[in-house]
């Protein structure tokens, strides 16, 4: 028969001035573990680590994910100062299960195993915990829940190899100050999972589908900042005039917050308005949405790169373009010779709108790409710009006469790096 069951042990008292700094220490590196960055699960496994080398010869986490018991780390001590990790995985569900786990599982406090008897057969979860005691070579062991509002996010388990080390009433309620921190980071992981991607969600919803455009080869990107779970002003556009020509804008909004997200979609709305009804050339339509922005808005600043391309059957495509302080439109030949169109260049929107802008003019080669861009795409923290414009440069170059998906997506994964301290936007378009 197998029973586990709540056990508490005599108060022993005042904890010696050893234990005391001893348990300082561990509450320190444990607050250290769970504070070392927004992952939380890699979090919990630092915090598996720290419990083992102060507290247990073994700890395993395990986390609620949806309708799933997932085992997140099992980390065991195989020496002095030796650990092992385990694999993890797929656990059985709680509902109906008498282990311990599903009781903490199921809202109840620390539970202290003491006695491993044979499992139900019908009891999967019990199956799967005592499988697991036996290969620790478990003697006792304390499930204490990972909670946050009211809610059981999981359970972190200690074990000791030795019977005769029970865990005492201090120990306890220290494992149940573990379990609270840990529930704390994860939860907080969560909720900015969800902040993230529900920031996420509505800069997409403020950018545009080219579908319409399906007779061009367009294909467009927004990528988030995997700092901040902020939107951003990071924007783009493309559209058909009536003449048949096509408008194609890039651009940054000052702020990375909601405030810039609303701005970015007031302004997008500003150029097309602006461009299709007085079907003016760049630099015209720049003037003009310069204007209206200063007089009727309070977006501040922003850079902007507004072209046209006019695409006339059997004659080669024209580019024309202006640009407000933004980085320069990029032209990749299928040849490999790399173009960054810096004619046209003007200062950034919201500094004078009587500010005289040009509008550039090259022809677009067949087969070639023309690739607008922010500047999240080429900017790293504490490196000079023209770096990253190098090592776009040299991407484009060898990505020319790929497919087009192929072009954009490979390019966006070998210029941006781990962190991505910016957004990026991305607009590709293949000449025929």
């Amino acid at each position: 028969m197998n029973r586990e069951t709540d056990r508490r042990t005599p108060d022993d008292g005042e904890a010696s001035p050893g234990n005391a700094a001893t348990r300082l220490r561990l509450l320190s590196e444990a607050s250290e573990a769970l504070a070392s960055g927004l992952d939380a699960e890699e979090s919990l496994r630092r915090l598996a680590r720290v419990v083992v080398s102060h507290l247990a010869d073994a700890c395993v986490i395990d986390v609620v994910a949806g309708e799933e018991l997932r085992r997140l780390t099992v980390v065991e001590r195989t020496g002095e100062r030796s650990l092992r990790t385990l694999p993890g995985g797929l656990l059985p569900g709680p509902d109906n299960s008498a282990a311990a786990l599903a009781k903490v599982l199921r809202g109840a406090g620390p539970v202290a195993v003491t006695e491993f008897g044979t499992p139900d057969r019908d009891d999967a979860l019990m199956a799967a915990q005592r499988a697991l005691y036996r290969t620790l070579g478990a003697r006792t062991a304390l499930v204490t829940p990972m909670r946050m509002r009211r809610q059981t996010l999981g359970a972190l388990t200690l074990v000791r190899r030795d019977a005769d080390r029970a865990f005492d009433e201090q120990e306890r309620v220290l494992a149940a100050d573990l379990g609270h921190r840990a529930g704390l980071a994860l939860d907080n992981a969560r909720l900015y999972a969800m902040q993230q991607h529900t920031a996420e969600q509505l800069q997409l919803s403020l950018l545009p589908d080219l579908a319409h455009l399906g007779h061009l080869q367009l294909l467009a990107r927004y990528v988030a900042a995997r700092e901040e779970a902020e939107v951003g002003g990071d924007w783009y556009d493309a559209f058909r005039l009536p003449d048949g020509s096509v408008v194609l804008a890039i651009g940054d909004v000052v702020g990375h917050d909601l405030t810039a997200a609303v701005r970015m979609g007031q302004l997008r709305n500003m150029l097309r308005a602006l461009a299709y009804d007085s079907e003016d050339h760049p630099a015209g339509v720049m003037c003009r949405l310069d204007k209206v922005m200063q007089g009727l808005t309070s977006i501040e600043l922003v850079t902007a790169v507004v072209a046209r391309i006019e695409t006339p059957p059997g004659r080669p495509w024209r580019l024309y373009w202006t640009n407000a302080g933004h980085p320069p439109p990029l032209l990749a030949q299928p040849n490999g010779r790399v173009l960054l169109l810096e004619d046209g260049l003007a200062p950034v929107l919201g500094v004078d709108p009587g500010l005289r802008r040009e509008t550039a003019a090259v022809t677009l080669p067949a087969g070639s790409t023309l690739l607008l861009y922010t500047d999240g795409l080429v900017e790293r923290p504490g490196e000079d710009i023209g770096r990253g414009l190098t090592r776009l440069r040299q991407h484009a170059a060898a990505l020319a006469r790929e497919p087009l998906p192929v072009f954009r997506d490979e390019l966006l994964n070998r210029m941006s790096d781990d962190v991505r301290h910016d957004d990026i936007a991305v607009v590709a378009l293949r000449a025929p």
